[in-house]
C-alpha cells in the first residue's frame, strides 16, 4: 500500500464493508482493508480505532487486525515497543470488555500471541493474575486470556521454534497451580453465575489439553467435584452440560498414561460410573443433547481404560461395567448416539486381533454380540420410507460405518454363527420390509468372511433374492442386489446360480433406483467369476451397447466396462481381438459422430464420456501375448488413434478434454506396450504442437509414460529428448511468471515426473543434453514449493539423479554416469544442500520431510562411494551440510533462540551417522521444529 493512510479512510472502508448496498462495493472495501492490514500503518491506526470506540464494527476490525499483525508481522515492531503494545492491549481490554465478546476474544488472542513471542515478558500468567485476579469486573477477559493462552502455544501461525515453545510451556507449567487456585476460588464465589462457570470450565479444559497440569492437582481439586455435580443435575442447561462434558473428556484423554495418573483415573472412573442414572434420565426426558454428551464421556472412559479392560477384565480400572455403559448408549433409539462409540469398538477389536488369545476373546464375545444386535436394529430404515436411501443422507453414511465396523468385529463373534442368526430372522415369521432390508444389508458386510463351501444356507439366500417379486420394496431389492455382488466368490464355485443371477441383475439395470447397484454387482461378479462369465460375454456386450439407454451413472457405466474388460481378457486367444474390436468400436463410433455431426441421436454429447469408457477398456483388458507375435490389440488401437487425435485437436484449448484424451492414450499405450511404437511419432508431434499454445500439464505426464515405455530403446531416445526439450521452453516460461510455481503445481509435478522417467531410462542422454542445466535450476527453485505431489516429484528427480551414479557398477556406462553426476554436484551441490535445509526449516510441512531425507541419504551414499576413488571428494556432503546450517538464523525477530550451537552440531552428527533415510527423516523433523 503506497502513501500514508488516514484513520478516516480506514473507518469509511470498514463502514463500506458492513453497510455498502452494492456487493461489489463490499468486495472493493474488503480488498482495500486486506492490503491495509499488511501495511505498517495498520499498527497505529488499529490502536486509534480501539481508543475511539466509534462502533462495534470498527473496534472488531481493529482488534482482529491487531491479532493478525502480532501473529504474522510481529517482526515489524522493534523490541523496545513490545511493552507499550502489551500495556495498550490490556488497556483496550479493560475499556472494551462490555462492548462485545467477539472483540474481547480477538484482543485476548492478541495478548496471548504477544506473551508467547515476547521473550522479555516473564511470568505473564502471574502478572495477569496479580493485576486482575481480584478485580471482579475483569474476570471475563482475564479468563478469556487464560483460556486462549494454552491453546495458542501450538498455533501454526506463530513461528517461534521449539526452544521458545518449550520455554513458554515450562513457564505455564510452573504457574499452573496459580490458575487452578484462581479457578477454584471463582467457582466458590460465583457458582450461581452460569456464564462465569462456563468460562471457568473452558479455561480448565484448555490447561488440561496442553498437558502441563499435574494430574494429582486435578484429582484433588474441588473443580472436578463441581464438574460431576453439574453433570449429575437434571436442571443443568445444555450449554453448561456440554462444556462440563468436554472438560471430563479432556481429563480422560489426559490420563491415558494410567500409571502416572492413577489417582485421577480412579476419580474419573468413579465419577463417570455414577452418571449412569443421569444418562437414563436424559433418555427418559428425550434430551438428545445430554444423551450425546454422556455417550461421549462413557466412550472416552472406555478408550482411556481399554488396556486395563483387556489386561484385567472385571477388576479395578478394568471394570467391565464400562462396556455396559457404552452398550446402553449403543441401544439408544437414535443412531447418532450409537455412532459415537464406534471408534472404541474399532480399537477393542484391533487390540484383540493382535493379542490372538481365544480365552480373552471369549470374555468379550457377549459384548460384541449385543453390539451386532443393536447395529442390526439401527440399520433399519423408517417403515414409511419410500424408495432407496439417498447417498447424501446422513443415515446412508451411518450405515457405511456400520458395515465397516462389522467387518472388523465379525471374526471375534464368528461369521458363520452370526449369519445363521440373521438367516433365521428372515425365515421365522413374516418380518416387515425394513427388517428384511436391514438383514440383507448386514449380510452384505459379512458374506466375504464366510466359507462358500461350508455355508449351505448361502444358496437359499441367493435363491430368495433372485425370486423377489417385482413389487417388493425398492430398498429390499437394492440391498439384495448389493448382496449378490458380494457373493461373487460363492457364485464362482456354484456356477448354476450364475445365469439366474445375471438375469435378475440385468433386469434391475432398467430400473432407475436399482440400476447403479445392479451395475456395480455385475462388475463385482465379473471380477470374481471372470472365467465362467466368458460364456455370457454376448450378453455383456449387449449391456455395453445399451449403456446410454440405461439409467446408470457415468461412474457405474465405467465400472461395468471394467468388469466386462476383465472377462474379455479371459476369452480364448482366437476370439479376443475380435471381441476387443467390437467393444471399442461402440465408443469410437460415438466419438466419430460427435466429430462429424451436431446431431447426437440420443448419445452423450460429451466426448469425455466416450474417452473415459475407452480408457476403462484399455486399462482393464490385459491380454496374454504369444512370444514372437504382435499384441492382439495393436491393430485395433492403431485404428482408433486418428479419432482420438482429431478429438484432441478439436478440443485442444479445453484442459478437461485434453486430460481425458491423454488419460485414454496413457492406458492404450500401457495396454499394448511396445506394440504402440507406430503411434509415437504422430503422438509426440501433436502433443508438442498443442503444448506451444496450451500448456496442459497432462501432456508432460503422457510424455513420461512414453519415456517409461520407450526410453530404453536407442532408436527412440533422441526423439523423446527432443520432445522433452520442446516441452521445457513453454514450461519454464510459465513457471517464471510471478508465483508461477505456486499457481501451477501440477505442471511442476508432471515436469519432474517426466524428468525422473528419463533419469531412470536414459540418464546419460538427459544429463548430457543442453536442457539439463535448466531443469536443475528449476528443481532448485521448486524445492521450497509446499505442495505435496509437486515437491515429491522434484525430490524424487534429485534422488534418482544422484542414485544413477551409485548403481549398476558393472555396466559399461557406469564411469560416465558417475562423472556426469560428479560434475553436476561440483557445480550445484552446495546450493542443493542449502536449499534442502531451507525448505525443511521454513517452507515444507513435517510430513513432507521424508522426501528430503531420501535426497540427503543418496548424497551421503554417493559421497561415501566417490570418496573411495577421490580423496579430495571425501566428506564433501558433510561440509555442504555444515555450511548450510551456518546460514540459518540464530534467533527469530522477537529475540527467541532458534537452534543452539549444540543442537545444530547434534543434528549434523545425526545426519552423518544415520543408518538409513528414515533416521535422517526423523532428525529433520525434530530439527526443523526449532524454526517453526
Amino acid at each position: 500500500m503506497e502513501g500514508e493512510v488516514s484513520l478516516d479512510s480506514v473507518y469509511q472502508a470498514v463502514q463500506a464493508l458492513y453497510h455498502h448496498p452494492d456487493p461489489q462495493g463490499k468486495e472493493r472495501a474488503s480488498a482495500w482493508l486486506g492490503e491495509f492490514q499488511k501495511s505498517m500503518f495498520s499498527w497505529q491506526i488499529s490502536d486509534q480505532l480501539l481508543r475511539l470506540q466509534r462502533d462495534i464494527e470498527s473496534c472488531y476490525f481493529a482488534a482482529q487486525t491487531m491479532k493478525m499483525k502480532i501473529q504474522y508481522s510481529f517482526y515489524e515492531l522493534p523490541p523496545e515497543m513490545h511493552s507499550s503494545l502489551r500495556d495498550s492491549l490490556l488497556a483496550h481490554l479493560e475499556n472494551l470488555k462490555d462492548l462485545s465478546q467477539a472483540i474481547v476474544t480477538q484482543l485476548a488472542l492478541a495478548v496471548a500471541d504477544l506473551a508467547i513471542q515476547m521473550t522479555s515478558w516473564k511470568s505473564c500468567v502471574q502478572m495477569l493474575i496479580e493485576k486482575y485476579g481480584n478485580n471482579e469486573s475483569a474476570l471475563p477477559f482475564l479468563l478469556e486470556i487464560l483460556t486462549v493462552l494454552p491453546e495458542e502455544v501450538h498455533s501454526r501461525s506463530l513461528r517461534i521454534g521449539t526452544n521458545r515453545r518449550t520455554e513458554v510451556i515450562e513457564d505455564l507449567a510452573y504457574h499452573a497451580s496459580l490458575v487452578i487456585g484462581l479457578l477454584t476460588a471463582y467457582m466458590e464465589r460465583c457458582s450461581h453465575d452460569e456464564k462465569l462457570v462456563i468460562k471457568v470450565f473452558r479455561c480448565l479444559m484448555s490447561w488440561i489439553n496442553l498437558g502441563i497440569l499435574h494430574t494429582d492437582h486435578i484429582a484433588n481439586s474441588q473443580l472436578l467435584m463441581a464438574i460431576f455435580q453439574v453433570l449429575s443435575s437434571h436442571q443443568t442447561s445444555s450449554n453448561l452440560h456440554e462444556v462440563a462434558s468436554d472438560c471430563v473428556c479432556a481429563a480422560l484423554y489426559a490420563v491415558e498414561g494410567l500409571q502416572q495418573s492413577l489417582c485421577l483415573a480412579l476419580q474419573l472412573q468413579e465419577g463417570v460410573m455414577a452418571l449412569e442414572e443421569a444418562y437414563h434420565n436424559a433418555v427418559a426426558c428425550e434430551d438428545m443433547d445430554k444423551a450425546l454428551n454422556y455417550c461421549r464421556i462413557f466412550t472416552e472412559l472406555a478408550e482411556t481404560l481399554l488396556e486395563m479392560v483387556i489386561r484385567s477384565p472385571g477388576q479395578g480400572l478394568g471394570d467391565l461395567k464400562t462396556l455396559n455403559l457404552i452398550l446402553n448408549c449403543v441401544g439408544h433409539e437414535q443412531y447418532e448416539v450409537a455412532e459415537i462409540t464406534f471408534n472404541f469398538w474399532y480399537r477393542l477389536a484391533e487390540t484383540l486381533h493382535k493379542l490372538k488369545d481365544p480365552s480373552v476373546n471369549q470374555i468379550f464375545r457377549p459384548y460384541f454380540q449385543r453390539l451386532t444386535q443393536s447395529l442390526t436394529f439401527h440399520s433399519q430404515m423408517d417403515p414409511d420410507h419410500e424408495g432407496v436411501l439417498d447417498e447424501a443422507d446422513d443415515f446412508f453414511e451411518f450405515r457405511l460405518r456400520v458395515s465397516d465396523l462389522l467387518k472388523d468385529v465379525i471374526v471375534l463373534i464368528g461369521a458363520s454363527e452370526f449369519f445363521l442368526r440373521l438367516y433365521s430372522m428372515l425365515k421365522e415369521g413374516s418380518p416387515a420390509w425394513e427388517e428384511t432390508e436391514a438383514v440383507l444389508f448386514i449380510m452384505t458386510a459379512l458374506v466375504k468372511n464366510l466359507n462358500p463351501e461350508k455355508e449351505l444356507r448361502l444358496g437359499d439366500v441367493v435363491q430368495a433374492v433372485i425370486n423377489l417379486p417385482d413389487n417388493t420394496h425398492p430398498a429390499v431389492q437394492h440391498s439384495g442386489v448389493q448382496l449378490l455382488g458380494e457373493l461373487g466368490e460363492y457364485i464362482n464355485s456354484n456356477v448354476q446360480y450364475l445365469e439366474p443371477v445375471l438375469n435378475f441383475l440385468t433386469r434391475r439395470l432398467k430400473q432407475k433406483e436399482l440400476a447403479n447397484a445392479a451395475a456395480n454387482s455385475i462388475q463385482s461378479i465379473c471380477a470374481m467369476s471372470s472365467d465362467p462369465m466368458t460364456r455370457h460375454f454376448e450378453g455383456l456386450l449387449q449391456v455395453a451397447s445399451s449403456l446410454d439407454a440405461l439409467p446408470v451413472s457415468h461412474e457405474s457405466s465405467i465400472g461395468l466396462l471394467r468388469g466386462i474388460s476383465l472377462v474379455l481378457a479371459r476369452m480364448p486367444s482366437e476370439k479376443i481381438e475380435e471381441t476387443f474390436q467390437r467393444l471399442c468400436s461402440m465408443q469410437v463410433t460415438a466419438l466419430k459422430k460427435l466429430l462429424t455431426s451436431d446431431m447426437t441421436n440420443g448419445i452423450s454429447a460429451d466426448p469425455a464420456v466416450w474417452l473415459d469408457r475407452l480408457a476403462a477398456i484399455f486399462r482393464h483388458t490385459n491380454a496374454t501375448v504369444v512370444e514372437g507375435r504382435p499384441h492382439p490389440f495393436q491393430k485395433v488401437i492403431q485404428e482408433l488413434w486418428p479419432v482420438i487425435s482429431e478429438t484432441l485437436y478439436r478440443h485442444q484449448a479445453d484442459n478437461r478434454m485434453a486430460e481425458r484424451c491423454c488419460r485414454c492414450l496413457r492406458f492404450a499405450i500401457r495396454c499394448v506396450g511396445k506394440g504402440s511404437a507406430l503411434l509415437i511419432q504422430p503422438l509426440v508431434s501433436q502433443m508438442v504442437t498443442v503444448y506451444q499454445s496450451h500448456q496442459h500439464s497432462c501432456f508432460l505426464y503422457l510424455g513420461s509414460i512414453l519415456v517409461d515405455e520407450y526410453g530404453s530403446e536407442e532408436s527412440c531416445t533422441q526423439g523423446l529428448l527432443e520432445m522433452m526439450q520442446a516441452f521445457c521452453g513453454p514450461t519454464f516460461h510459465l513457471l517464471e511468471q510471478p508465483r508461477g510455481f505456486q499457481n501451477h503445481p501440477d505442471t511442476v509435478d508432471d515436469l519432474f515426473r517426466l524428468a525422473t522417467r528419463f533419469i531412470q531410462r536414459s540418464p546419460v542422454v538427459l544429463i548430457q543434453s543442453p536442457v539439463m542445466s535448466l531443469i536443475i535450476r528449476c528443481a532448485l527453485a521448486a524445492m521450497t514449493l509446499n505442495h505435496r505431489d509437486a515437491n515429491s516429484s522434484v525430490m524424487k528427480f534429485l534422488q534418482d539423479l544422484v542414485h544413477v551414479a551409485t548403481i549398476n557398477e558393472h555396466k559399461e556406462d557406469f564411469e560416465l554416469r558417475k562423472n556426469l553426476v560428479h560434475r553436476f554436484l561440483g557445480e550445484s551441490g552446495a546450493l542443493l544442500v542449502a536449499q534442502l535445509v531451507q525448505a525443511c526449516c521454513f517452507y515444507l510441512v513435517p510430513s513432507m520431510l521424508g522426501n528430503v531425507a531420501d535426497v540427503m541419504w543418496e548424497l551421503r551414499i554417493f559421497d561415501r562411494k566417490l570418496g573411495c576413488f577421490l580423496c579430495c571428494w571425501c566428506q564433501t556432503f558433510c561440509q555442504w551440510l555444515e555450511d548450510a546450517l551456518k546460514g540459518l538464523p540464530k534467533e527469530l525477530s522477537a529475540g527467541a533462540i532458534t537452534a543452539t550451537e549444540e543442537q545444530v552440531t547434534e543434528f549434523h552428527q545425526q545426519v552423518m551417522c544415520a543408518e538409513d533415510a528414515a533416521m535422517i527423516g526423523w532428525s529433520l523433523m525434530e530439527f526443523s521444529g526449532f524454526y517453526r
